[in-house]
């Protein structure tokens, strides 16, 4: 059941930022894999290009070392791997001046696909756009991949995008969110609206309440100075979790096109609800045994960023009225997780009696670590004694349900990559989707800044301060449990 590889056309990609840490770790060993899997063709080119001073030579070795690293399975393929060190290349350039753009551009064909991933800090996002129409590179073949943050908030997303547009059409920037590559995300959709047994369903009439988490076991060592001037708020929940929110809530677009599907999530956070402060619960991490609290890390004991947030939000629209969604992430939990849950109301009567319980459906779609979809479902627990009910989960993991076939289901940065080079932007963020996002966010930030509220402090191996608890406590209801 492999499913088929279909080549694309030569073309070149350059990764601007390519000696930093999300090229080693991720783009470099995802285009590996892309090359392993057939899908470039012969001509394909890929350029690093960073501030740091090396030939071509010195950056192959660069990139073997990545690989190996992190794709150890794919690299102790040493015909293909030398194959793909043969089409990289490498630029010592400076983003704000003027060395090294002519040798770029002159590595760069004119007729073909040329994509340029920004894998910098956004401060540079404005300048390479400026490089790249002042030399000659920002034609119509020419596509920017962006990584986040998309701004830290509604002016500066709009001052961004204003940037980006005065030298490439808004069909031509692709804004990477690589959530919304994973293989589960995506089933997410496939499962919605492509089974008449969900739809009907998926609506405030049957479903209680969805839940979102996005729980990590990591602290923000490495990366403190960006952490605390953001947050989870604007580095998680605004984007990741926004997204996936879209996912689950939005209409059915007439087809399966970027624009279709990308005006039928914008929908969706525009008819969001502002949240009130008591439907929002921050936190930081304190300090274990052996590894140190949030403001140890930061080395600010006054700091009152969030490295945990939980919402209760709401849809004001005719699927989603009266039906809460709960938004949580957080570092330093118990397990590194991201699941959502739909859970459905109960059977509005039950023929069993009292002692039988109460007894609901939930269809939870887990992202990570092990994707796959388990929907859990009441029967008759076995054994004489009367109609005992028991909840029981009808499971379909990807690694058994494809058997070695989920070995080679792409990742999402090989996924996205790809999509970049096909003209693809159904699973990339539009500048008005980003600009409604911020729109959003902007005053629950402001809110508890108003108030001045310090984040509860939480033990780490947690799920989060108890606070978070009582956000669905008072409503009757109950976080699911961060599962390990």
């Amino acid at each position: 059941m492999v499913s088929r590889v279909i080549p694309v056309d030569p073309f070149d990609l350059v990764v601007f930022g390519g000696t930093g840490d999300l090229a080693r770790r991720k783009i470099l060993p995802a285009l590996f894999r892309r090359f392993c899997a057939g899908q470039m063709e012969q001509g394909a080119r890929i350029v690093g290009a960073a501030r740091t001073e090396m030939d071509d030579a010195a950056y192959r070795f660069f990139v073997r070392e990545a690989i190996g690293e992190f794709d150890a399975a794919h690299a102790r393929d040493q015909e293909n791997l030398a194959a793909f060190l043969n089409i990289v290349h490498y630029v010592t350039l400076d983003a704000r001046g003027n060395t090294g753009w002519k040798a770029l551009a002159g590595l760069i064909s004119p007729n073909r696909v040329k994509a340029f991933y920004f894998s910098v800090g956004p401060s540079l996002f404005g300048d390479l756009a400026e490089r790249l129409y002042e030399f000659g590179m920002a034609d119509g073949q020419a596509r920017i991949v962006v990584e986040k943050p998309f701004g830290r908030d509604l002016s500066s997303a709009k001052a961004l995008n204003a940037t980006l547009s005065k030298h490439f059409d808004e069909s031509q920037i692709y804004r990477i969110d690589h959530y919304l590559g994973k293989e589960t995300v995506q089933n997410l959709m496939a499962v919605r609206f492509g089974n008449m047994l969900f739809e009907p369903l998926w609506n405030s009439q049957y479903v209680d309440h969805i839940q979102i988490t996005v729980a990590e076991t990591v602290g923000v060592a490495g990366r403190e100075e960006y952490y605390d001037r953001s947050g989870a708020m604007r580095d998680m929940l605004q984007n990741h979790l926004m997204q996936l929110l879209c996912l689950i809530a939005m209409e059915p677009p007439a087809k399966f096109e970027p624009d279709a599907v990308r005006d039928e999530k914008l929908k969706v956070i525009r008819a969001l609800d502002p949240v009130e402060g008591h439907d929002i619960v921050r936190g930081q991490y304190g300090a274990d045994e052996d590894k140190p609290s949030y403001l140890e890390h930061v080395g600010d004991p006054y700091s009152t960023t969030e490295s945990f947030v939980a919402i209760k939000a709401r849809i004001s629209n005719w699927r989603w009225a009266g039906t809460p969604f709960y938004l949580r992430t957080g570092k330093r939990l118990k397990a590194r997780t991201s699941e959502i849950a739909v859970v459905f109301k109960d059977a509005p009567h039950s023929i069993f009696g009292a002692e039988a319980g109460r007894h609901r459906n939930i269809l939870t779609i887990v992202l990570q670590p092990n994707e796959g979809i388990e929907l859990g479902v009441t029967i008759k627990e076995p054994g004489p004694g009367g109609m005992r009910l028991i909840d029981v989960p009808l499971d379909m993991s990807f690694a058994e349900a494809l058997g070695p076939d989920a070995e080679h289901v792409p990742d999402a940065y090989e996924r996205l990559i790809m999509d970049v080079i096909r003209g693809n932007q159904t699973l990339f963020m539009r500048c008005d989707e980003v600009e409604a996002a911020w729109a959003w966010t902007d005053p629950v930030i402001a809110s508890w800044e108003k108030r001045g509220d310090r984040p509860l402090v939480y033990d780490s191996g947690s799920s989060g301060p108890v606070e978070a608890l009582a956000l669905m406590h008072r409503d009757g209801r109950r976080w699911r449990e961060i599962r390990k």
